[in-house]
């Protein structure tokens, strides 16, 4: 597989990552503006947001989860020459699960879905990592 078509999975979960992060400083800023928060009710990182702003903030806080191991598994598959399609296919597959558990947490927010959508993110990944390790093994 080329580069881009491996990477471009990747690129598309920073994008959320960096999207979440933007959209959290903007309800921050505006909390701080509207004085529904004040420094010090946040100062040690209690959760004295308001509601909007901590589904943001809880949202790109999970892209440190998860994701975590799917970028260190996207940069050792390409490092040792293992991505192949399959790969590419599950890392989308992963990333639109993710795409969606993002959005259902910073809408509706129903713990069902939500969970339903970590849950096949993680099942993704889990099948990803054992076919590398697998490959990697087995000199396949």
């Amino acid at each position: 597989m080329s580069l881009p078509a491996v990477l471009l999975p990747l690129f598309v979960e920073v994008a959320l990552t960096f999207a979440l992060l933007f959209w959290m400083s903007a309800l921050r800023n505006r909390d701080f503006g509207a004085g529904a928060v004040k420094p010090q009710d946040i100062a040690l990182r209690q959760p004295n947001w308001p509601q909007r702003t901590m589904q943001v903030a809880n949202s790109y806080a999970n892209q440190f989860e998860l994701p975590v191991l799917f970028y260190v598994l996207t940069i050792l598959e390409w490092v040792t020459r293992h991505a192949g399609v399959l790969f590419v296919v599950l890392a989308w597959l992963f990333v639109v699960f993710r795409l969606l558990q993002a959005g259902v947490h910073v809408t509706s927010n129903v713990v069902w879905w939500r969970g339903a959508f970590f849950g096949g993110s993680f099942v993704v990944l889990a099948i990803m990592w054992a076919i590398y390790i697998v490959e990697v093994l087995t000199g396949t």
